[in-house]
C-alpha cells in the first residue's frame, strides 16, 4: 500500500478515525449511564440551549460536525507533531495529545456562557477524557501506520531531539 505523504491530508484521516473511535466509546459511555451525555450534545450546545433541540437530529448532526471538525484539526497538529518530534514513543505521545486537545476542547465548549448543556460530573467528565485518550491513541497509529516515512526526518538524523 502506498504511504500518505501530505501532512494535512494524513491528519485529515487520522483525526476522523481517531474520532469514530472516540465517538464509539463516548456513545457506549452514555448508553450505559456512565456519562450524562454525549461529547456531540456537548457541542451542540455552543450553538443551541435546550437539551430538545441537542438531541434533534440538527443539533445532533451540529454537534458532530463541530466533534468531528476538532478531530480533523488535533489529525493534522499530530502529524506536524510527530514530524518533528519523530515516532519514538508513538502511543505515549498520542495518548498525552488526545487527552490535552479533549482537555482544552471541554474547557472551551463548557465554557462559553450559553452552553448549558456541559456535564458538570466528575464521571462523564471522566469519560471524555478517556474516549480522548482513544481518539489520540487510534490517531497516532493511522499516522505512524499511513503516513510516508520522510514526514518523519528518517533523513533528518538529530533533527527534533535534544542534542
Amino acid at each position: 500500500m502506498e504511504k500518505i505523504k501530505d501532512r494535512v491530508v494524513l491528519g485529515v484521516v487520522a483525526g476522523l478515525a481517531g474520532n469514530a473511535i472516540k465517538t464509539a466509546i463516548d456513545t457506549a459511555s452514555v448508553r450505559a449511564k456512565i456519562s450524562q451525555r454525549s461529547f456531540r450534545q456537548t457541542a451542540a450546545g455552543v450553538w443551541v440551549s435546550s437539551r430538545k433541540e441537542a438531541d434533534s437530529i440538527k443539533g445532533q448532526l451540529l454537534g458532530g460536525l463541530l466533534d468531528f471538525g476538532m478531530g480533523i484539526i488535533g489529525g493534522i497538529g499530530m502529524v506536524y507533531h510527530l514530524s518533528l518530534t519523530g515516532k519514538d514513543h508513538a502511543a505515549l505521545k498520542g495518548i498525552v495529545s488526545g487527552i490535552a486537545l479533549g482537555s482544552a476542547i471541554t474547557y472551551i465548549i463548557g465554557g462559553t456562557p450559553n452552553n448549558q448543556l456541559r456535564p458538570t460530573d466528575a464521571v462523564s467528565n471522566l469519560s471524555y477524557m478517556l474516549s480522548h485518550a482513544a481518539y489520540g491513541l487510534v490517531a497516532t497509529a493511522v499516522v505512524t501506520g499511513l503516513g510516508d516515512p520522510s514526514l518523519f526526518g528518517a533523513s533528518r538524523q538529530g533533527e527534533g531531539q535534544y542534542q
